[in-house]
C-alpha cells in the first residue's frame, strides 16, 4: 500500500441547472458543477425520469414470470421480468402488482420490496425498485399500452438463472432483480439449485 495519504473524492457543488429537452419518457437537463477544490466548472447531462419498478413473479410451480418484447434502443428482441414506469408518489409494491397484472395477466401473493438500485447514477437520477410476487398465476386480461407487444412466458428458475450467465438474459436491471432474488431462492431450494 502506497505511503501517500488517501483522500475522499470531493463533491462537486451545483451552480445551475436548465431543461434542455422533454419527452413523454424522460426530461435531459443540462446542469453546471463546480468542483470545490480545483474551481473547474463543467456542464454534466442529466437525465431526469420516473422511478422503474421490476418484478420478479414466481409461479407455484416455481417458475418465474418472464416477457419477451421489442426493444428500441437495441433493436432487438429483450427477455425480461415484467416492470415498467411507476406513478408519481406510488408506492414500488403497488406497482409492481399493477405492472404485472397489466403486462402479463398475472396477480400474485405476499408482494415485498425486494431492493433498489440506481440504474444509471452517472447520468441518470431515477431508481429501480424490484417487487418479489409469491403464488403467481394468470388470472386477468392483459392490459398493455398502445405500443406494447409482449409474448408471456414462464421458465423455471434454475433455467432463469442459467439464461442469464450465459448471455440469453441482457437486460441489466432484470440481471440486478436476479442478484436481488438468487439468496432467497437459494434459502428455499437448497444450495444445489
Amino acid at each position: 500500500m502506497s505511503a501517500e495519504k488517501k483522500s475522499s473524492p470531493a463533491r462537486w457543488e451545483k451552480l445551475a441547472e436548465k431543461s434542455v429537452a422533454t419527452t413523454r419518457v424522460l426530461e435531459l437537463t443540462s446542469a453546471r458543477y463546480r468542483h470545490p477544490h480545483r474551481g473547474t466548472e463543467r456542464d454534466f447531462v442529466i437525465v431526469r425520469a420516473p422511478d422503474w419498478v421490476n418484478v420478479l413473479a414466481l409461479t407455484p410451480s416455481g417458475e418465474l414470470v418472464l416477457v419477451r418484447q421489442f426493444r428500441f434502443g437495441i433493436d432487438a428482441f429483450s427477455l425480461e421480468i415484467p416492470g415498467g414506469v411507476m406513478e408519481s408518489g406510488e408506492d414500488p409494491v403497488e406497482a409492481g402488482l399493477r405492472e404485472l397484472r397489466e403486462e402479463t395477466g398475472f396477480t400474485g401473493t405476499r408482494a415485498r420490496l425486494l431492493g433498489s438500485t440506481h440504474p444509471s447514477p452517472a447520468i441518470q437520477s431515477n431508481r429501480c425498485h424490484f417487487v418479489f410476487v409469491e403464488e403467481a398465476v394468470r388470472t386477468e386480461a392483459l392490459e398493455w399500452d398502445a405500443d406494447e407487444e409482449i409474448e408471456v412466458t414462464t421458465r423455471p428458475v434454475a433455467e432463469v438463472f442459467a439464461l442469464a450467465r450465459d448471455g440469453g438474459i441482457t437486460h441489466a436491471l432484470v440481471l440486478n432483480a436476479l442478484l436481488l432474488f438468487e439468496p432467497l431462492w437459494r434459502s428455499r431450494s437448497g444450495p444445489g439449485v
